[in-house]
């Protein structure tokens, strides 16, 4: 061989090594980032009531845990997000990482701006910021969405503090007594439908829950890389049943038809529901009203965005059977958190029986709720088994072929999805 051609055999050499050492350290492509389902919403989508409350990071970028039972009620951590959180109990194939961004007393405002910005608000970034940071890392494959039940026309919270408050007064005091609560007196009237939500504010509620679905749906097209993610529209479901069992209707020959029955009322108020059984069926009215909200949200979306998977979960009969006071030996066995109230100053005790106590003292009682709601905000809302039990309601929404899909407790108490 020529000189000429061993240095052109050996340039060919060169050459392919060349060749195949870029092969081998060129970059592969980059690796699928980790599934993610995501929370947003209210109380019933943060897990309040189920205990296991998880720190929450604050508009300031601090994690806040529990700051004692005297802290401001704006508290990040007052979010309550449970690791108990139905977000977390379900069973999603395919999910690697879960996120609850939801926050107790959410409203449609929260979406898009912090909740700090409106007048009882908690010290927390948007939700929608906190989802955009979220799909930085993570490709979101579910969302669940609870959204309704607050908004600015009114208040799940505000709206079980008035009927439960009405019964307590109506059973320690007389037509003809003052009854001074911090905020003035208090009605002992059952509550009515229209004390609870007007037509009116269900639409305007309605309309607020839209707007801001409508605003996750536009930040999911936009951060969503491959723009596969099933939104899942939770409503709500009602923790006291259409009447209670037989033996909380009357004590000492009194009903809740009469003035002053104390023995009835503490008797209740040991059960979890100090409530008027005429206040029964409008609350029940209420939660179809919710879900009405939730369910004209989804339906007015499904035809903006064609595309997109949304699913409808009614759970308004998922705790059939289990509610409070709907079973002799309540609260044991519910699915339901009772009403449950602190004395003042709050030390973290909760009173479970109110007998014998006068009406001063049934006085201060309320009135620390008012002063410090995070003392009592768990009342009547899903306990850690209800969210387990929301958690299946879940895991069969995030799988069915359906758009609209109730999730229901059966007599023996399994739970179906269809």
């Amino acid at each position: 061989m020529s000189a000429l051609r061993r240095t052109a055999a050996a340039m060919a050499l060169a050459v392919t090594a060349a060749t195949l050492s870029t092969a081998v350290a060129a970059p592969t492509a980059s690796a699928a980032p980790p599934t993610a389902a995501v929370a947003l919403g209210d109380s019933f989508i943060s897990g309040e009531g189920a205990g296991s409350y998880q720190p929450v990071v604050d508009v300031t970028g601090v994690a806040r845990s529990f700051p004692g039972w005297t802290a401001p009620n704006s508290n990040a951590f007052f979010c309550h997000r449970s690791a108990n959180a139905s977000l977390h109990k379900a069973t999603l194939p395919g999910i690697q990482d879960r996120f609850n961004l939801a926050c107790s007393g959410g409203q449609p405002h929260d979406i898009a701006a912090a909740s700090s910005a409106r007048t009882n608000g908690r010290q927390v970034a948007a939700q929608l910021d906190q989802l955009r940071t979220v799909a930085q890392t993570h490709d979101i494959d579910l969302v669940l969405i609870g959204l309704g039940s607050n908004n600015s026309s009114f208040t799940f919270g505000g709206v079980a503090e008035k009927c439960a408050n009405r019964f307590i007064a109506d059973a320690w005091t007389g037509w003809w007594e003052f009854w001074a609560y911090l905020n003035g007196p208090v009605e002992q009237n059952p509550c009515s439908d229209a004390d609870l939500a007007t037509p009116a504010q269900i639409t305007a509620a309605t309309s607020e829950t839209t707007a801001a679905v409508r605003q996750i749906l536009t930040t999911l097209r936009e951060v969503d890389a491959d723009g596969q993610h099933r939104v899942v529209l939770q409503d709500y479901t009602n923790p006291l049943p259409l009447d209670l069992a037989p033996t909380y209707h009357s004590e000492d020959n009194r009903d809740d038809t009469r003035d002053k029955f104390r023995a009835l009322g503490a008797e209740r108020y040991a059960a979890g529901c100090p409530i008027h059984r005429a206040s029964l069926a409008p609350g029940h009215r209420f939660s179809q009203g919710l879900g009405t909200i939730v369910r004209s949200a989804r339906d007015t979306l499904a035809a903006e965005f064609a595309n997109a998977d949304l699913v409808y979960l009614n759970v308004q009969r998922a705790f059939d059977g289990a509610r409070l006071c709907e079973n002799s030996n309540s609260p044991t066995g519910t699915l339901a958190t009772p009403i449950r109230l602190m004395d003042n100053p709050p030390n973290g005790t909760f009173v479970t029986s109110l007998s014998g106590k006068d009406k001063i003292a049934i006085q201060r009682i309320a009135n620390t709720c008012v002063s410090y709601f995070q003392t009592c905000q768990e009342s009547w809302h899903p306990n850690a088994a209800g969210h387990q039990v929301l958690g299946q309601c879940l895991s069969g929404a995030a799988t069915t072929g359906a758009r609209t899909v109730a999730c229901v407790r059966s007599a023996n108490g399994t739970i179906g999805v269809s």
